[in-house]
């Protein structure tokens, strides 16, 4: 199905944000559609992670808009954000998972938190979870009894378990060998065809991201180069895409009056 004949998701407009006195993102324009996986990419210091920490409702944007599944999270209460992240799960980039608690203690955490659900009720689920992640049988051990790829896919289990409408990953498949990469982009797809969701994935691996894109928005700077396909984007003419995709590496050239500027700011 064409974006076009989809829903947005999510829609960013002219966000602006800031750490202390420094601008980290410039006016940026965002749109998910529902269904689709939208890689951000960009190199070290692109603003990706701050991108995806607002979508997450972590901090207040100095402007601009956020809507995530028809709401605008910059003017939500803390209750009503609450709320909204039960439809989001989060897969962080270390996994995050809890090493005083089981896998499938992990992994049952947030229907312990947000629902009423009977203790067997909620082993059952975390242990369908752990099936469509390939972790079946290993509820009972402890995190540090698993390898680096188990623990990405235990942590996927969790932030699935309540059947989230948006799934959010940071940078999945860092550290990992090229084989358990390969499978947690699979995973990924599955996600996607088996359970319907929308899934945003922030990356700077190109070849993970060119598998399992349907869209890639490619941030630099705090600034979006551009949105597009696969293919839009491997041929775009835009020379600092073209050196992320290459690995060409840029210098920032300064002139002399903002260079002395920058030396003496007090």
């Amino acid at each position: 199905m064409a974006t076009s004949d989809r829903n947005p998701a999510i829609e960013v407009r002219d966000l602006v944000t800031h750490y202390g006195n420094t601008e980290i993102l410039h006016g940026v324009n965002v749109t998910v559609y529902e269904g689709e996986i939208m890689i951000i990419m960009g190199g070290s210091g692109s603003g990706k992670s701050t991108l995806l920490r607002y979508l997450l409702g972590l901090s207040i944007p100095t402007s601009g808009n956020i809507s995530i599944l028809g709401k605008d999270i910059t003017k939500l209460d803390a209750m009503e954000m609450q709320e909204l992240r039960k439809n989001m799960g989060v897969a962080f980039q270390g996994g995050a998972l809890l090493s005083s608690m089981t896998v499938g203690e992990n992994v049952q955490l947030p229907l312990f938190e947000h629902t009423r659900l009977d203790r067997k009720t909620m082993q059952i689920m975390a242990r369908m979870k752990l099936e469509v992640v390939n972790l079946g049988g290993f509820e009972d051990l402890m995190p540090a009894q698993l390898s680096g790829g188990m623990i990405k896919r235990a942590a996927v289990a969790r932030a699935i378990v309540m059947d989230p409408k948006l799934m959010f990953f940071d940078e999945p498949s860092a550290g990992l060998d090229p084989v358990v990469a390969a499978e947690l982009d699979e995973l990924i797809l599955r996600l996607r065809d088996a359970m319907q969701m929308t899934i945003v994935v922030v990356t700077h691996e190109l070849q993970s991201a060119f598998k399992i894109a349907d869209r890639i928005t490619v941030l630099d700077r705090g600034n979006i180069l551009m949105s597009g396909t696969v293919e839009e984007v491997r041929a775009s003419g835009n020379e600092r895409i073209q050196s992320l995709l290459n690995r060409r590496p840029s210098t920032e050239e300064l002139a002399a009056d903002e260079y002395l500027e920058r030396l003496t700011r007090i």
